[in-house]
């Protein structure tokens, strides 16, 4: 059963290091994102699955102690998903994840269990729903930390440029994120989405999909678009 998530966005930028002097720019995002996994490590799981997006068309597990960096982005920083365990000990979580990894890390975690899951933004609502519920039925309690920006396309100088369906999309996001509605979720329209260049709608509808029957609330921690990407952070308890 799922007995929480918390829901950040995934820009590299999240990581000082990478920001570099635009750090403090994100520190509010940051603080949210720290209310939230103390939103996870207060439902006292049994184990928390990493929910975030990748390139690849099918999901990809990641687990326990699977390590990644911030090279690509010119910094020299590692990360771990959790304790290092079995996991080999080349990089190799994708962005979302190596972000989720730090998170974790900065939080000091060691309330249950990690493991990673990347889904693509191809990837039907259908089986996202699916997925999700079967990682609701694998332990007793279960939380998700689930990783994905809103929109790309709020501003002029957004990466997917300005357009004007970008911020009516995020702002239905970010309430259905912060009212747990899990029907606004799995019904988010994935033409659109990808359009948008929204990373998040996949990793959002696995957590709808988990959340079906768990009668949690949420609660919107933040929304902004600093660099004309949306970014969002909720919690659900």
């Amino acid at each position: 059963m799922l007995v929480a998530a918390a829901v950040c966005p995934c820009p590299p930028l999240l990581v000082p290091e990478v920001a570099a002097g635009a750090a403090p720019e994100l520190d509010p995002a940051r603080a949210a994102c720290t209310d939230a996994l103390g939103v996870l490590a207060a439902a006292r799981p049994g184990r928390l699955v990493v929910v975030g997006p990748v390139d690849r068309a099918r999901p990809e597990t990641y687990p326990e102690g699977t390590a990644g960096s911030f090279r690509g982005f010119g910094v020299d920083l590692a990360v771990r998903l959790g304790p290092a365990g079995g996991a080999g000990t080349e990089p190799r979580l994708p962005y979302a994840l190596a972000v989720a990894a730090w998170l974790l890390e900065r939080t000091g975690w060691s309330d249950a269990p990690v493991e990673g899951l990347g889904v693509g933004e191809s990837y039907p609502p259908e089986l996202c729903a699916r997925t999700g519920r079967d990682i609701a039925a694998r332990d007793e309690r279960v939380a998700l930390l689930v990783l994905g920006d809103a929109s790309a396309c709020r501003t002029l100088k957004a990466p997917g440029y300005l357009d004007e369906r970008a911020a009516p999309f995020d702002a239905e996001v970010a309430r259905a994120l912060g009212a747990a509605d899990t029907a606004a979720l799995a019904t988010l329209d994935t033409r659109l989405a990808q359009e948008l260049k929204v990373s998040g709608r996949a990793p959002w509808q696995v957590l709808a999909g988990a959340a079906e029957g768990a009668d949690l609330g949420g609660s919107l921690l933040y929304e902004a678009a600093p660099y004309g990407v949306g970014y969002v952070v909720a919690a659900w308890s």
